[in-house]
């Protein structure tokens, strides 16, 4: 069975689309339809750009734990 590549995880363009969303909505001139539309876009993208942070928070604890067992301090006398 062939895999299918799955699109590269963009954060700052989803950044960029929330930032561009939450003017939109502030400025409350978007019908109900779309405030609606534009807050589950907001919502999807939020959670988006939450776990792209935690994975990348993941990677640095697995880097800082691996360099802090390369490293071996030995008290000098």
């Amino acid at each position: 069975m062939a895999r299918k590549k799955t699109k590269a995880f963009d954060f700052e363009a989803a950044l960029a689309e929330l930032e561009a969303l939450v003017e939109r909505m502030e400025q409350g001139e978007s019908s109900l339809e779309d405030s609606l539309r534009d807050f589950e876009r907001g919502i999807e993208l939020t959670r988006a750009c939450q776990a792209a942070l935690q994975e990348a928070e993941q990677k640095v604890q697995i880097l800082l734990a691996k360099d802090a067992e390369a490293v071996d301090f030995e008290p000098r006398d």
